[in-house]
């Protein structure tokens, strides 16, 4: 059992705390285990997570985690042994430091809970700092994009390009359109069973009911299979997107922020907040403001209206 710093904890208040322990009944000293043992032993059976972020934990435990930290016992990891592995990693990898450091503190954090730790060093190592993206198209690049869609899908539907078009009218995340299943499909909606906060309802305006119908046809599991093996997903790695986006100029925008822009349009048309945060599948709606971007030309526009009715109730005095 640790019973404090060296380098502030003397040896006599060592002493006496242990006396104390030992009067209450603690024994002073126990066989800890160490971060590996622990890891994927008693907290990765505790934890109950989508198969998804399974994978994912599991890949920056084995990459990350178990290299730096497994051999060592839960209560000699520092922080300063922390910090210099963050350093190193983020050299490379930034956003992806961030991710295995708040793994490490949630693994130390239950350490505590289970009494095998009194702190957690992982817990005041600060994370690196991400640029805030706010990314979303405007109506022109909006054309843009549909106009470069309609010449690649000219003589018959492009998978890729019906996957690109649905994530834009529907607002879900790539892997919701991806993995799309026919039993998934219910007539106006989809009734995701495995989305990423769980099960959840995508109603479907009728472009994109058009592009669903059409890929139905195939007596498939999938919606859009795989080409090489038709009984899995086509490949997440949409390497049309790249080409498109190199093609109308937009290099600059992600995937993803084709959700960024379902949304901010749906917050330009006046669509509630609580509705917004429904059809993007948010749990909580302070995740939807992350998405919800309004376009200059329209803020500027709202000041406008604003300004003119605040001057309006000013000639009334």
């Amino acid at each position: 059992m640790s019973l404090g710093r060296i380098d502030l904890m003397s040896v006599e208040d060592a002493r006496r705390e242990c006396l104390r322990l030992q009067v209450d009944g603690v024994a002073p000293c126990r066989d800890l285990p160490t971060y590996r043992t622990f890891a994927l032993g008693v907290w990765h059976e505790s934890t109950r997570c989508k198969p998804t972020t399974v994978k994912s934990r599991d890949h920056v435990l084995t990459r990350q985690l178990l290299p730096a930290f497994g051999a060592l016992r839960l209560d000699r990891i520092t922080r300063k042994a922390i910090e210099d592995w963050f350093d190193a990693y983020s050299a490379s990898a930034p956003g992806g430091a961030n991710y295995a450091l708040r793994l490490l503190r949630q693994s130390l954090n239950f350490a505590i809970e289970r009494g095998l730790i009194g702190s957690n060093p992982a817990g005041s190592v600060l994370p690196n700092r991400r640029p805030r993206l706010t990314r979303f198209l405007s109506r022109d690049e909006i054309a843009r994009l549909n106009a470069a869609l309609d010449r690649i899908s000219e003589g018959g539907g492009n998978v890729q390009a019906d996957i690109i078009r649905l994530l834009l009218l529907t607002g879900c995340r790539r892997n919701e359109i991806v993995r799309l299943k026919r039993c998934e499909v219910d007539g106006n909606r989809l009734r995701l069973e495995n989305s990423k906060t769980g099960p959840r309802i995508v109603y479907l305006s009728p472009e994109a009911r058009e592009i669903i119908e059409r890929r139905m046809t195939a007596p498939r599991e999938y919606l859009f299979p795989s080409p090489r093996t038709p009984e899995k997903p086509v490949s997440e790695n949409l390497t049309l997107w790249y080409k498109i986006r190199r093609d109308i100029g937009i290099e600059d925008v992600r995937l993803h922020d084709l959700r960024h822009s379902y949304a901010s349009q749906c917050v330009m048309a006046g669509v509630p907040l609580p509705v917004v945060s429904k059809l993007l599948g948010h749990s909580h709606c302070a995740m939807t403001l992350r998405y919800a971007h309004a376009a200059d030309r329209d803020v500027e526009a709202a000041a406008e209206r604003v300004g003119a009715r605040i001057a309006k109730l000013l000639q009334c005095e």
